[in-house]
């Protein structure tokens, strides 16, 4: 996940997480990762259009965006 971070953060690219909030609901979200660290993920949300700090706990999985124009 760390070199998916990395690349986002370089190239500006949307990549696909699914997240688990504090409700123990998960969410598919479209995010461009700005910055992070060992524990927090700062990332422009598409979803609630708006930037967000993520759990990086929560993240359960993440991967490059496809078809999505």
């Amino acid at each position: 996940m760390k070199r998916l971070f990395e690349r986002s953060i370089k190239n500006k690219e949307t990549i696909v997480i699914f997240y688990m909030d504090q409700e123990n609901k998960v969410t598919q979200r479209y995010v461009c990762v700005l910055k992070f660290n060992d524990d927090y993920a700062l990332v422009y949300c598409y979803y609630r259009k708006k930037v967000r700090t993520l759990k990086l706990e929560n993240i359960l999985s993440a991967g490059p965006r496809k078809g999505i124009a």
